[in-house]
């Protein structure tokens, strides 16, 4: 993916009576975080109001604090700065506060109580003026502007708050209906082209807290009516509000119908291990699992028994605080030893500095008890590579997978008979495809996967569709913008067998093999029939898979005398 060199900037807009937002912007990547993975930039969106009183809603990171000063020292005077509304505390955010507070000592810092707590101990060596906000309290600033906050904790944010304006009826989304993507567009004018881009950051931040997500979807439901969502990432949701809200119930509806259920339990103490959770819940929600994400740091005792009771496999990750694993970790798994049935697939991950001890302690206890691991247990030093997470996505894709074939063959019916097998699959199976193997490349991320579900889709421009299913590796690896080469198979065995046999997470599929690479950066493989270097242009989703729709840049033919491979079927209910 082309790497875009604009500097970062900040745009300003009013978007109604006495409210600006100020839009920091960087068209290049800026987190290694899984809803960042698309690389289409992003925004971090602060907003402005200006009555009687004057408040500051969510100041970006410290990668944008230089450039939001400048901008907002030209239309604030510091001395009449009253309030900055922190929806969700970070360290990254830290930085931007502590310049904020050199230059108005007046400023009271408004947030939730785990909001507050956080600041207390990261301003420890200052004195704060801090407003703690629960449940229905509101904030005046004068002209009409009588806030009202709205506590949302989730497990990845547990100090979250919204924020409500009844005068402008602007709600203040922070972390929910936003999106990684960045652009001149401040609003959703011609709101389908981020209907992807909303999905996926659906996917990374919200699938596995869908039932914290209802909930506050509940809440705004309460609410007199709302004219846009101003969300922390990407436009204002102002003309495509209704369905995104609908999307966001039916995105949760279909988490919560899944019938496996996994708890993810973890402890962070610098985002590293959040980071890695994030990104073995996608896998695990990609894959068709029931994820119940729980922050141990938050969670009471009794919610991890109740969720250790009702799933069918669990994963535990911790970071390593002076050789130990924290607290809340160690009291996790104690509850997990004893309540947790033997037969429940386990997981283990965690970060660390110098050491990795906590992730040593979890994996033997639980080898001790008998627990049966659905992958191999995952050690991150120091910030998560691209590379990482994608490891943990494939690693989370094993253990769904796992737990699937368990499910199945304790369901499985008694086989029958030829005559009484399924006439419907039988004649579907009869349905035939020429073998290919896809090869993507996305930065420092390389996969592939054996394909039989292709076929030319188009004439001008020359287009092909591939069906993927979700619970692929490389599905994530295939959104618009993404680059790939269909390696198209000839008659013969030797290509084929090798992209049959099972990947360990993070193994490299073509080692061994003859690849050269194509000019968009993807293996092609020399002993193909031909290949072909495309680009995707469209998702949609289809049942248990996604079909991607891709117009080819380029081709050659590389064996003038070869057949091309076809898959042929028994059945159509699996490859």
């Amino acid at each position: 993916m082309t790497e875009n060199t604009k500097p970062k900037d900040l745009q300003i807009a009013v978007i109604e009576r006495e409210t600006k937002i100020l839009r920091s912007r960087t068209w290049d990547r800026l987190k290694f975080e899984v809803e960042y993975s698309l690389g289409k930039g992003t925004t971090a969106n602060s907003y402005l109001i200006q009555a009687d009183q004057s408040a500051i809603i969510d100041p970006p990171g410290e990668s944008f604090t230089e450039n939001y000063l400048e901008s907002l020292q030209l239309r604030l005077d510091w001395n009449s700065l009253n309030y900055v509304i922190i929806q969700h505390f970070n360290t990254n955010r830290g930085s931007t506060l502590k310049a904020l507070l050199a230059l108005s000592p007046q400023i009271t810092f408004v947030c939730s109580n785990p909001a507050a707590i956080k600041l207390r101990e990261y301003f420890a060596e200052e004195t704060l003026n801090i407003q703690v906000v629960r449940g229905e309290d509101t904030l005046d600033l004068g002209q009409g502007h009588q806030l009202q906050f709205i506590a949302n904790p989730t497990p990845k944010w547990p100090d979250s708050l919204i924020t409500y304006d009844p005068l402008t009826q602007i709600l203040f989304t922070d972390k929910f209906f936003g999106a990684h993507i960045c652009g001149d567009q401040i609003a959703d004018e011609g709101w389908t082209i981020y209907d992807e881009d909303r999905r996926f950051y659906f996917d990374c931040l919200h699938a596995p807290q869908a039932k914290q997500v209802m909930a506050t979807l509940d809440k705004i439901a309460d609410l007199p009516a709302i004219k846009l969502y101003a969300p922390g990432h990407g436009p204002l949701v102002r003309y495509g509000m209704t369905e995104l809200t609908r999307n966001y119930r039916e995105w949760c509806s279909q988490q919560k119908s899944q019938t496996l259920k996994v708890a993810l339990l973890y402890a962070s103490a610098y985002g590293n291990t959040a980071t890695v959770a994030g990104a073995i819940a996608k896998g695990l929600t990609r894959a068709g699992i029931d994820v119940d994400s729980i922050n141990c740091e938050s969670a009471q005792a009794s919610e991890i028994q109740a969720t250790i009771e009702q799933c069918d496999g669990f994963i535990i990750g911790s970071p390593t605080l002076g050789g130990h694993a924290p607290t809340q970790i160690q009291s996790a798994l104690g509850i997990v030893l004893n309540t947790a049935a033997k037969n429940k697939l386990a997981g283990v991950f965690g970060s660390f500095g110098w050491s990795g001890e906590a992730i040593d302690l979890l994996e033997s206890k639980l080898k001790d008890a008998g627990y049966q691991f659905g992958f191999d247990p995952i050690r991150v030093k120091f910030t998560p590579t691209d590379v990482t997470l994608q490891t943990c996505e494939e690693a989370a894709i094993d253990f769904a997978q796992t737990l699937k074939r368990s499910q199945k063959l304790r369901t499985a019916k008694p086989s029958v008979t030829a005559g009484g097998s399924d006439r419907t699959a039988q004649a579907v199976g009869r349905i035939v495809g020429s073998l290919c193997v896809v090869s993507v490349k996305r930065g420092d991320v390389t996969s592939g996967m054996l394909a039989s579900w292709v076929s030319q889709a188009t004439f001008n421009p020359p287009g092909l569709t591939i069906a993927v299913a979700k619970d692929r590796a490389m599905e994530s690896l295939t959104h618009n913008g993404d680059k790939f080469v269909l390696n198209i198979l000839a008659e013969g065995r030797q290509l084929r067998k090798h992209f049959m046999k099972r990947f360990a997470p993070g193994e490299d599929r073509f080692s061994g093999l003859n690849t050269t690479e194509a000019a968009n950066g993807c293996p092609i493989l020399m002993d193909a029939l031909a290949y072909l270097e495309c680009v995707v242009k469209d998702r949609i989703e289809c049942g248990d898979h996604w079909v991607i729709y891709a117009v080819v840049e380029n081709g050659k033919l590389l064996n003038d005398n070869g057949v091309t491979a076809v898959h042929y079927r028994n059945t159509g209910s699996h490859y």
